[in-house]
């Protein structure tokens, strides 16, 4: 992009938008100090925050109250916001029950089933075949506490909010995305990743971008020349391209900081503050 960053530019901003793993989480899991005193201070200039994760509410509302807010958060790629604060859910689209079955087939296929672990979310709750080591670390990270139920097609009486599959081995993930883009069209699912290990689908209707989007403008009356967002993979792409001001994370892959505004530093080196004040504090 080839944005000029002044300050006069910022002086619309009304609303930072960030996601958690990579940008304001590293691998401590935790929002460093300096990031909360940072964002607390731009509360108190006015300006508000909101969260955008793939990770489930219950697991990102740690983030929320960490960082001091109470907007509602969008989780799940996009797929679900829900307010804290009334614990009404604002939008939710899960994956139809039909695809959920096919991709529950496909990756379970035997070429397939030794090398991932498929996750199913209904109800803000998460479902797996069995408690693996891979799915043992993801709860740990995710603070949250995961249902064995062994065959996961007892479930598919109500859509899955999400649908991950995960794998140690990122070359498997690749593989696997790349095989059901050719499988699915965008108009029937929405499949990113938000880092190597993982392959995620959600329902079409739903990025981050189009709840960012709807949370800016239907809930907030905001617009996007109001918005900064900050990311560090793919699933973060449409809403750093929806904000006025995209802000890549410097672990970003080169993809992902070719379409931002600008590139800030790290997560372990506070990447998060120094953008905030170098444009707005």
């Amino acid at each position: 992009m080839t944005k000029s960053l002044s300050c006069q530019n910022f002086e619309d901003i009304r609303l930072i938008i960030l996601d958690i793993d990579g940008t304001i989480a590293g691998e401590s899991n935790e929002v460093n100090s300096a990031v909360i005193q940072a964002l607390k201070a731009l509360q108190k200039q006015g300006i508000q925050v909101i969260l955008a994760t793939g990770r489930m509410y219950c697991s990102a509302l740690y983030f929320a109250q960490a960082i001091g807010t109470d907007l509602p958060v969008i989780c799940y790629n996009g797929a679900w916001i829900k307010n804290p604060k009334t614990q009404e859910s604002l939008w939710h689209l899960p994956v139809p029950i039909p695809l959920a079955e096919e991709l529950l087939d496909f990756c379970e296929q035997p070429a397939l089933r030794s090398s991932l672990d498929v996750h199913f979310y209904l109800d803000d709750q998460l479902y797996v075949r069995e408690v693996t080591k891979e799915t043992e670390l993801y709860i740990e990270r995710s603070r949250i506490k995961a249902n064995p139920v062994g065959d996961l097609r007892f479930l598919l009486d109500q859509s899955p909010t999400k649908i991950l599959a995960m794998s140690s081995q990122p070359e498997v993930t690749k593989a696997l995305l790349a095989k059901l883009k050719q499988l699915y069209s965008e108009e029937q699912l929405y499949l990113t990743q938000s880092n190597p290990y993982f392959v995620e689908a959600c329902n079409p209707g739903a990025s981050k971008g189009k709840a960012v989007r709807y949370l800016v403008e239907e809930v907030l009356g905001l617009q996007a020349q109001n918005a900064i967002a900050m990311g560090d993979n793919f699933n973060d792409l449409e809403m750093l391209n929806y904000a006025h001001w995209g802000i890549a994370m410097g672990d970003a892959p080169p993809e992902v900081k070719a379409q931002a505004d600008w590139v800030a530093p790290s997560v372990e080196e506070d990447g998060v503050v120094a953008a905030l004040e170098k444009f707005i504090l």
